[in-house]
């Protein structure tokens, strides 16, 4: 008689953590034609919160050859107009160094498509005399945090954001002395024995480059920065270093491919290593708890597992559009657990208030701190004296052991 599967439920199913495996994630950089667009429309987010702290926003942006499309819906002051933020969009251009033939900040034709908010959405959002502001849309946003780095994040996509940003800086510096443009990406592989990384098996490395660089021209540029974010011996075999494997890439960005606002959600939380609620961070007003909630179960997953509760955390949160609690929060800490789940739900409900507004005034989130976000990832950041990164602060270490 065969023998009859195992069932789990879904907890089960996730707590049943494999402890050896190989595992990838990817980044892109800057440059890349989608992280060119999550910088424009982060930096309307930021024009606008500069003007008006209360301002509403959601810019999508679309890029391609020699051309940008700015659309979306948006409430704010009368000074933020139209040329402003043309002006905007094209600064967020130059910044990143476009300026080839193909795709130049000073001559691409921008199309301004913007518009006011929906009274229909504006309703639901608005705080009044007998509500408090609503979440501005419905969703489920996802927060984790481990123990594999400092940082408390997965290690293939934080290695994999530090060698692409990495080389960004030392390219805007001039160290490269033009040899790399603006589009990369990356690619690391890790082996995993007892539950930890202990090696990559494979790295992949494509770079925009100078007209005339070889290959191998390129791989021999690009291997200092492989070597000096891998922790020592965790290089892999020289055959499973790849960069640049079609031979060439000196055509990039908007030029070479159509980027879109919000098509690298993956790249920009934890690279595939936990859940993703589906909602793009880049373009939207923290009202938006896409990314505010976001920003806020990454916050408490990050200090549950910095105040020792659990060596692993994944936090979701559920909203309704124009409700201000929580329809749901869900905590996991995937076996690793010093205190039961459920005393954490109750915990976090005792430290935070989790209504958009609550997240918002917590984090100080209505502040022009977004461009930074849309490259390189919006976690395992440092916070920083402007307020930008505040989720990534382990602050709450000491009201949550006092709830416990």
């Amino acid at each position: 008689m065969m023998a009859q599967p195992k069932i789990m439920n879904a907890a089960g199913a996730q707590n049943a953590e494999l402890k050896d495996y190989i595992f990838a994630s990817e980044s892109v950089a800057e440059g890349h034609p989608d992280k060119v667009c999550d910088r424009v429309s982060d930096s309307i987010v930021d024009l606008f919160l500069a003007a008006d702290p209360e301002a509403r926003v959601a810019c999508e942006t679309l890029a391609t050859t020699d051309t940008l499309i700015i659309a979306g819906e948006c409430r704010g002051p009368a000074s933020v107009t139209k040329e402003k933020i043309i002006e905007t969009a094209r600064n967020a251009v130059k910044e990143i160094g476009y300026e080839q033939e193909g795709f130049h900040w000073k001559t691409m034709n921008v199309q301004y498509l913007l518009h006011q908010q929906s009274a229909d959405i504006a309703q639901g959002v608005d705080a009044g005399a007998a509500k408090d502001e609503g979440a501005g849309d419905q969703g489920i946003m996802f927060g984790y945090a481990c123990r594999e780095t400092d940082e408390l994040m997965p290690a293939p996509i934080f290695y994999s954001h530090k060698i692409l940003r990495l080389l960004a800086e030392d390219r805007h510096n001039g160290k490269l002395n033009d040899m790399l443009g603006p589009d990369a990406k990356s690619q690391i592989s890790l082996e995993y024995r007892d539950g930890k990384p202990v090696r990559a098996t494979s790295v992949v490395v494509s770079t925009q480059h100078k007209d005339g660089l070889s290959q191998k021209d390129v791989k021999e540029i690009v291997r200092p920065y492989i070597m000096q974010v891998l922790p020592q011996g965790f290089m892999c075999p020289e055959e499973e270093f790849y960069v640049n494997p079609t031979g060439r890439f000196v055509i990039g960005g908007p030029d070479g491919d159509c980027g879109l606002t919000g098509r690298k959600i993956i790249v920009d939380t934890y690279g595939g290593a936990a859940p993703h609620g589906g909602g793009a961070f880049s373009g939207k007003d923290p009202t938006k708890v896409d990314r505010s909630a976001a920003y806020a179960a990454r916050y408490l997953a990050k200090n549950i597992v910095s105040a020792g509760f659990a060596d692993k955390c994944t936090i979701q949160l559920s909203y309704a559009i124009g409700v201000s609690k929580p329809l749901s929060v869900y905590v996991n800490t995937h076996g690793t657990g010093e205190v039961d789940e459920q005393a954490l739900v109750k915990a976090i409900g005792k430290v935070m208030d989790l209504s958009p507004r609550g997240i918002r005034t917590h984090l100080k989130l209505n502040r022009p701190i977004y461009k930074k976000t849309s490259s390189y990832g919006h976690f395992g950041r440092v916070a920083e004296a402007d307020g930008s990164f505040s989720w990534e602060a382990c602050d709450l270490v000491e009201a949550l052991k006092k709830a416990l």
